[in-house]
């Protein structure tokens, strides 16, 4: 517990009267940190720290990598700016040594800054100096971690473009011709036949890399560190990394494969308005950053580049891509859908030239001034559509229905409505695409008088649902004609559980294996309740655990 005499050695309370200081010792919390433990972390709610004894490292996280921005020795405290601006705390503070902190929450901060003005003065100071480092911070060039040089039309370069911007890696991307390669690239530029090139922070030149090379090279998780797992989440996005928090949060050794990128589809949404605890929304990359940096502080393992190439349910093995096994004693399928694809003559050979499969962020910039077209009606579209109108000249939706408020949010068509440079061509189709390196036009039919027209497009994303990919699973897990794997009743009702005790709302027709979110059989395909599934899985992984496993 706090005495006098620990708060009276803190500067900054020195002056204060006895019974003040004897308030402060009754109602301050008394960290004692392990090395390595967090006073409070990046984001935290504001209130005011002292350091009684130890040493606190000051860290923050730009692009992904942690920086060393200062320290607090005894007698310091930290807080102050949160406390001066009312928002949460711009960098984390953590224990270099065995350390012994002090916590002053908002409120009784707020009420001693009243009783005693100089403390409110003194603090004031302090903030302002505190945001002038902060400022000079932000006003440093970001460095990118990779720079690439490669065509816009190249598969390759689009495929790690896409990779890097979805894993929330900074590049700088050039065209072989653009005037200021010879400026930004180091040497002699490469040879085109060899981009995409790309050239890392700290020097190492790369030619058409793998994205599991490139992911360990960027200190990217790949390989698991374990042989076994109390939980095993076959998939990243934001099912997938619920559980991952859920599970990791709860004392579960847990490990989350991801193929590609965290955040899953809902990762590449340019707007969630109706996430519960956002008022003003959330892109889906900031969403499953948030996530994704919750599920590794909390200790799970997220490895990307990796996918599963088949599943053992009687050994509770998984072999991963690689020949990696993997024992799991419970397993959570999170693997989400994918886009279905249009049987369109051209469309293959222009997929990543000009036409897309949901929406791709990175692609935005590059829409400048053009005429882009989206394929489909639903929230997804929508969302798309409002993102790309602030970058293209206009964007049309092209739908066969017979109107947006069908499929769409109402919040979402409003929205829509109030965009000049938003169209939408109701009962129509695109049946052609054009274009000899890249995509340049498209062809699109009027469903009333099956006119065809032919409209300049400088690039076309297509949104028009999604299937469940499970055929690599075994038998023994039950899925629907669709690939939607089935669960709870559900497997019961299909004639496919045979164990002593009813399933569990999650668990698959093999015990011990869940499954969540889109992947799952159900009507409700949202954000919000596949986070909900996520959590719920770990709930019954662990009565699974308690009762069943052996």
């Amino acid at each position: 517990m706090l005495t006098i005499d620990d708060i009276r050695a803190i500067p900054l309370f020195s002056t204060l009267p006895d019974d003040e200081l004897e308030h402060l010792a009754h109602t301050c919390a008394d960290l004692h940190l392990c090395a390595g433990e967090f006073a409070v972390h990046e984001g935290g709610e504001r209130a005011l720290y002292a350091v009684v004894s130890g040493k606190m490292e000051v860290i923050k996280t730009f692009d992904g990598i942690e920086r060393t921005l200062g320290w607090r020795l005894p007698g310091t405290i930290f807080g102050e700016v949160p406390l001066a601006l009312s928002s949460p705390f711009p960098g984390a503070y953590r224990a270099a040594e065995p350390s012994r902190v002090m916590r002053v929450d908002a409120q009784r901060y707020y009420v001693l800054a009243a009783a005693s003005p100089e403390i409110a003065v003194k603090m004031g100071a302090l903030a302002r100096e505190r945001i002038g480092g902060l400022q000079g911070l932000s006003a440093e060039p970001p460095k990118a971690r990779v720079t690439m040089i490669g065509s816009r039309w190249d598969t390759a370069c689009n495929a790690l473009r896409q990779f890097l911007s979805r894993n929330q890696i900074s590049y700088d991307w050039m065209t072989p011709d653009a005037p200021e390669v010879a400026a930004r690239w180091p040497g002699t530029c490469p040879p085109e036949q060899d981009c995409p090139v790309l050239r890392l922070v700290h020097g190492t030149v790369l030619s058409r890399p793998a994205t599991r090379e490139l992911a360990e090279l960027l200190g990217l998780q790949t390989q698991p560190r374990l042989a076994e797992y109390d939980t095993m989440i076959i998939g990243g996005g934001p099912a997938g990394l619920a559980a991952a928090v859920y599970g990791a949060s709860e004392g579960l050794r847990t490990v989350v494969l991801e193929r590609e990128a965290p955040g899953g589809q809902a990762g590449t949404s340019s707007r969630i308005e109706n996430y519960l605890g956002f008022p003003n929304g959330v892109s889906g990359d900031e969403l499953a950053s948030r996530a994704l940096q919750q599920a590794r502080r909390l200790g799970a393992e997220i490895l990307v580049t990796r996918s599963v190439a088949r599943i053992d349910v009687a050994g509770r093995s998984v072999h991963l891509d690689g020949g990696d096994v993997v024992r799991a004693r419970t397993i959570i399928l999170a693997t989400g859908v994918t886009w279905r694809r249009l049987a369109i003559d051209g469309f293959d050979r222009f997929i990543g030239k000009g036409i897309y499969y949901g929406a791709s962020r990175s692609e935005a910039n590059a829409t400048h001034g053009l005429d882009v077209y989206l394929i489909g009606g639903g929230n997804s579209a929508g969302q798309a559509a409002l993102y790309f109108a602030n970058h293209a000249r206009m964007v049309t939706l092209v739908l066969r229905g017979d109107s947006l408020e069908k499929s769409m949010s109402r919040y979402l068509v409003e929205q829509l409505r109030g965009k000049s440079n938003v169209g939408v061509q109701l009962r129509s189709e695109v049946v052609g695409a054009r274009g000899d390196t890249h995509l340049t036009a498209i062809d699109v039919r009027d469903g009333l008088s099956a006119e065809v027209r032919q409209h300049d497009c400088g690039a076309l994303f297509v949104f028009i649902g999604a299937d469940a990919e499970t055929a690599w699973l075994p038998e023994e897990i039950a899925r629907d004609v669709r690939g939607y794997v089935l669960t709870g009743d559900d497997v019961v009702k299909a004639g496919r559980w045979s164990h002593s005790r009813d399933p569990y709302l999650l668990e698959s027709s093999v015990p011990g294996v869940f499954a969540c979110g889109d992947v799952r059989l159900s009507p409700v395909k949202r954000v919000a309740s596949a986070v909900g599934e996520g959590s719920m899985a770990i709930a019954f992984a662990h009565k699974y655990l308690q009762h069943d496993a052996g």
